[in-house]
């Protein structure tokens, strides 16, 4: 069977007009429209790296711009109070994100999961990515602390893994009475991190339910520190490290919702993860948190998320912190540039972020600024950046469309009665992807169709 018999007809007179138009109208602006692409890409590039020059320069880093800072600072811990149960919990590295898209939306992440940065914040985004991915993360956290990150993921049909791991990091100085360096080194903490997710139910009008479990191993290590008489205490520091395993779980669905655009994809999803579930670390508990997330796109480029947060001390519950929740908006400005915001509203630590990520074809730069109204306004000590690495989507997009064109090819076979060359392709459809449902739903309806003609016969030769 070949397919150029289901193509439609053309008049050959009409099929040259419109060859050279294209030549005319499309072909040749089309070399000069990529340069322009590539020269607003570079522009909006150097604005961003304007902006980081001269941002320590504004006025807002002014006595009065921190006056100011202060004040609206106290007026929201007015407003939520101060969590008292705050900082009992182990390895501060879990609570804090490495970067990328999940942090320039203060965290509001966890129904997204499109990216990379699931992996800090549900484990079943894997199994639902579009792309592989490999990224690396830095994060000015507060002061002297930093964050250096890296992780990878890929899908394979409904099977999704990926792999990670961050490492945060402050000097650690000790000075006696007389202003003398008595110990150094580094206060750090990391995680490691190992996922699997698998999409159950997939198909082609459902999205599937999908289950992932993080592996977390982690570790703190401290310098030995002095006693009252300056003198190093040999091990003190071996004897306040720690290493802890632990693990997340989490469940992901899309679905549509109230959608005013045409796409298959969804445009709403809901989302449960419990995560840092595991035991204490030196009578510490770990930040064990439960999450319920929910994220909406009522158009095309805009992104609404929201997360609620309940952590939960797994020791003594009365000692839990107090819930709290985020709030984030995305919005892609063109195809190679997006805007994200957010606020994270916490008793005694919420924060703001701001946030862009450019798209350079394989390659996206994303930077994000936090400010923390836990810590005083300072430039540029809340930056963070990430590079993310488009490793392609194995084939899927190529199947995707192979699979649409036999359908297509089969419904035009079919709108010219030719049943079964329409019945060939539906059928080379379903074997490229069983779950297309299109297709099937095609064949049933040739074969009931068929069972009616059969009927019909049969009705004939018994009046005959």
């Amino acid at each position: 069977m070949s397919n150029k018999n289901f193509l439609p007809r053309t008049n050959t007179n009409q099929h040259e007009q419109r060859q050279d138009m294209y030549k005319k109208f499309v072909h040749v602006p089309k070399v000069q429209f990529v340069w322009f692409v590539v020269k607003f890409k570079l522009i909006i590039t150097a604005v961003f790296a304007v902006f980081l020059l001269f941002f320590p320069r504004l006025s807002v880093w002014s006595d009065e711009g921190q006056d100011t800072y202060g004040n609206i600072t106290d007026y929201l811990n007015g407003i939520y109070g101060i969590d008292d149960n705050a900082g009992l919990t182990a390895f501060p590295v879990l609570n804090i994100p490495m970067g990328g898209r999940s942090e320039g939306m203060a965290g509001a992440f966890s129904a997204i999961s499109d990216d990379v940065s699931f992996l800090e914040f549900n484990p079943a985004g894997s199994s639902m990515l579009e792309k592989s991915e490999l990224a690396f993360f830095h994060n000015n956290w507060i002061a002297d602390v930093k964050i250096e990150g890296i992780a990878y993921a890929s899908r394979f049909k409904n099977f999704g893994f990926a792999a990670g791991a961050k490492w945060l990091y402050t000097p650690f100085t000790e000075y006696n009475f007389y202003g003398e360096r008595v110990s150094n080194g580094y206060y750090s903490e990391g995680v490691a991190v190992l996922n699997a997710s698998y999409n159950f139910f997939s198909g082609y009008y459902f999205s599937g339910l999908s289950l992932g479990v993080n592996v977390k191993g982690a570790f703190r290590t401290i310098p030995d520190y002095t006693d009252d008489n300056d003198n190093i205490i040999k091990g003190s520091g071996l004897s306040q490290s720690a290493v802890m395993a632990m693990a997340d779980v989490g469940l992901l669905t899309r679905f549509n919702l109230l959608k005013g655009y045409v796409s298959r994809d969804k445009n709403a999803s809901i989302a449960v993860v419990i995560r840092n579930l595991g035991p204490p670390a030196l009578d510490e508990p770990l930040p064990t948190v439960l999450n319920a997330a929910l994220s909406y796109k009522p158009i095309r480029p805009l992104t609404f998320a929201f997360d609620f947060f309940l952590p939960v001390n797994l020791t003594d519950y009365s000692l839990s912190e107090s819930p709290y929740g985020a709030l984030g908006v995305s919005v892609n400005v063109a195809s190679f540039l997006s805007m994200r915001a957010g606020v994270m509203v916490k008793p005694g630590s919420g924060r703001v972020t701001v946030g862009s990520a450019i798209n350079m074809n394989k390659i996206s730069f994303d930077i994000n600024y936090t400010l923390d109204f836990l810590t005083q306004l300072q430039p540029l000590n809340r930056i963070s950046l990430a590079v993310r690495f488009d490793l392609g989507d194995g084939g899927r997009k190529l199947l995707s469309d192979k699979v649409d064109e036999l359908y297509l090819l089969g419904l035009d076979a079919y709108s010219q009665g030719k049943l079964d060359d329409a019945k060939l392709c539906w059928e080379e459809a379903l074997k490229l992807n069983p779950k297309y449902d299109p297709a099937r739903e095609s064949l049933n309806m040739l074969e009931t169709r068929e069972d009616l003609r059969q009927r019909i016969e049969d009705l004939y030769k018994l009046e005959f």
